[in-house]
C-alpha cells in the first residue's frame, strides 16, 4: 500500500514538473512572438489592421462647386413664362401747346395756351411772336429783295430811317444809299445761291448783288464790317414812316470816318 502511494505522489511530482518545464517554454516563446511582430512591422510595415488607419492629419474636404445657374447667371423663365416688353403709350395727338409742358409756366400756362389757339401759332411761333414784340422794341420788320424776286431778305429797324448818301467812285456810280444795321437784326430769306460778290482796293466792303438782275439789295460796307447796309429804295412798300439823307464824303474815306461820331456804332447791338 506504502508503494501504491509513493507511485501516485512520484506521478504527481512528474506531472507538476512537466507542466513547470513547460510555462517557460510558452514564456520564452511569447517575446521571441512579440519581437518577430515589431520586426516584421518595422521592416513591411506592420500588420493590416496598422495599416488600414486613417493618418494622423485630415486633408481638407473640397468646397462644392457653385452651382451651374449662378456660374452663368440668373437662369431664364421657361418658354411659355417669358415676359414681353409693356406697350408703348397711346400717342396724342400733336397741338400747338404740347412743347410747354417743358416749361414751368405756373398761373400763366393758361393764358399761354389760350393765347396759342387764338392766334393758331406753334410753341416756336408764339416765341417768335414775344421776342420779336419785346426784344426790338421801338424797332419795325421791314422785307424787301432784288428786281427778280431771288433774293429775299427781312431786317429790323427803326420806321425812321437814316440813310447815308456816299460820294465814293462806286457808291457813286450805282446811287448806293443805304441805312445800317447790326448783323443780328438782319436775316437772309432766300437767294444764298444768287447772290455774287464785288470787291476793290481794300476788298473789305463786301458789294453783293443778285446775279440775275444785277440789283444790290444790301452789302457789307468798309464802315461797319460787322453789320450789313441796306437799300432804302429796296424795301417793301408799308413799313417806312419817314426818311432823313445824311451826306457822306466817301471820296475822302479816312477822314470822313474820323471827322464822324456815330457811323461805327452803327452796326452794334
Amino acid at each position: 500500500m506504502r508503494r501504491a502511494r509513493s507511485v501516485a505522489t512520484s506521478k504527481l511530482r512528474g506531472q507538476k514538473r512537466s507542466g513547470a518545464s513547460s510555462s517557460p517554454v510558452a514564456a520564452a516563446s511569447a517575446p521571441r512572438d512579440s519581437r518577430a511582430r515589431c520586426s516584421a512591422s518595422k521592416a513591411g510595415g506592420g500588420s493590416p489592421a496598422a495599416s488600414r488607419q486613417p493618418s494622423a492629419k485630415k486633408r481638407p474636404k473640397p468646397k462644392p462647386s457653385p452651382p451651374r445657374a449662378q456660374a452663368e447667371g440668373p437662369e431664364e423663365p421657361p418658354a411659355e413664362l417669358t415676359l414681353l416688353p409693356p406697350p408703348p403709350p397711346p400717342q396724342t395727338p400733336a397741338t400747338p401747346t404740347s412743347s410747354v409742358s417743358t416749361l414751368e409756366l405756373g398761373a400763366q400756362r393758361e393764358r399761354w395756351e389760350a393765347f396759342q389757339k387764338r392766334q393758331r401759332l406753334s410753341f416756336e411761333g408764339a416765341a417768335k411772336l414775344l421776342l420779336d414784340t419785346f426784344e426790338y422794341q421801338g424797332l419795325v420788320k421791314h422785307t424787301g429783295g432784288c428786281h427778280c424776286g431771288a433774293v429775299r431778305f427781312e431786317v429790323w429797324a427803326s420806321a425812321d430811317l437814316h440813310i447815308f448818301d456816299c460820294n465814293c467812285s462806286i457808291c457813286k456810280k450805282k446811287q448806293n444809299k443805304h441805312f445800317i444795321v447790326p448783323a443780328s437784326r438782319f436775316k437772309l430769306l432766300k437767294g444764298a445761291e444768287s447772290i455774287t460778290t464785288y470787291t476793290f482796293n481794300t476788298h473789305k466792303a463786301q458789294h453783293t448783288f443778285c446775279k440775275k438782275c444785277g440789283v444790290q439789295s444790301f452789302y457789307t460796307p468798309r464802315s461797319n464790317p460787322g453789320g450789313f447796309g441796306i437799300a432804302p429804295h429796296c424795301l417793301d412798300e408799308g413799313t417806312v414812316r419817314s426818311v432823313v439823307t445824311e451826306e457822306f464824303n466817301g471820296s475822302d474815306w479816312e477822314k470822313a470816318m474820323k471827322e464822324h461820331k456815330t457811323i461805327k456804332n452803327m452796326s452794334k447791338e
